[in-house]
């Protein structure tokens, strides 16, 4: 089974990213950013509340990010693989997550991992809220808040994945096709 992370901070493409690795290694699409958003444009407790964390630009409780993991995989038993977008974010999820595919037999792969600039990241958010009109991708201090979160709660998976030879950092500025064939050539190998 083909289990990768793709990691980046909000912005640096992982979205665009995943829709070609999802088609081409036919691979289940986890994003912990889809499956909030469903939840709060169906108005559950949990999308409420994430909502109101969201918009705020701070993180989900693992807890509840872990348990809509476990959910989804459970959904999706006969998967190729999984491709998980936006997790995990940190230490501790990253080994929930190694523990939850253990008792299915499986693992992550690798980590994949677009690198793009905390300036070219703002601009590039800036530009998506003008377009989709999401209220945490408007207002750039929400932004600058979110970039933050993410350089200070996720650096240490670097390290983590790092330690289990699974780490692949790649270019994420860019034209997307030259950016999917570098992600390639490091899942082909």
């Amino acid at each position: 089974m083909l289990n990768l992370v793709l990691f980046g901070p909000p912005g640096a493409g992982k979205g665009t990213q995943s829709e070609k690795l999802i088609a081409k290694y036919q691979l289940v699409h986890l994003s912990t950013g889809d499956i909030l958003r469903g939840e709060i444009k169906n108005q559950t407790t949990l999308g409420l509340e994430a909502k109101k964390l969201m918009d705020a630009g701070v993180l989900v409780p693992d807890e509840v990010v872990i348990g809509m993991i476990g959910n989804k995989l459970e959904e999706n038993k006969s998967a190729k693989g999984f491709i998980f977008d936006g997790f995990p974010r940190t230490t501790a999820q990253a080994e929930a997550l190694d523990k939850l595919l253990a008792g299915k037999n499986t693992s992550v792969k690798m980590m994949l991992a677009l690198e793009v600039d905390n300036e070219e990241l703002t601009k590039r958010l800036l530009l998506r809220g003008k377009d989709s009109g999401r209220a945490d991708d408007s207002n750039e201090s929400i932004i600058r808040n979110r970039i933050n979160e993410y350089n200070n709660k996720t650096a240490p998976l670097k390290d983590y994945y790092t330690a289990q030879g699974k780490f692949h950092g790649v270019n994420g500025i860019g034209s997307i096709d030259d950016i999917f064939a570098s992600l390639c050539s490091l899942i082909d190998k």
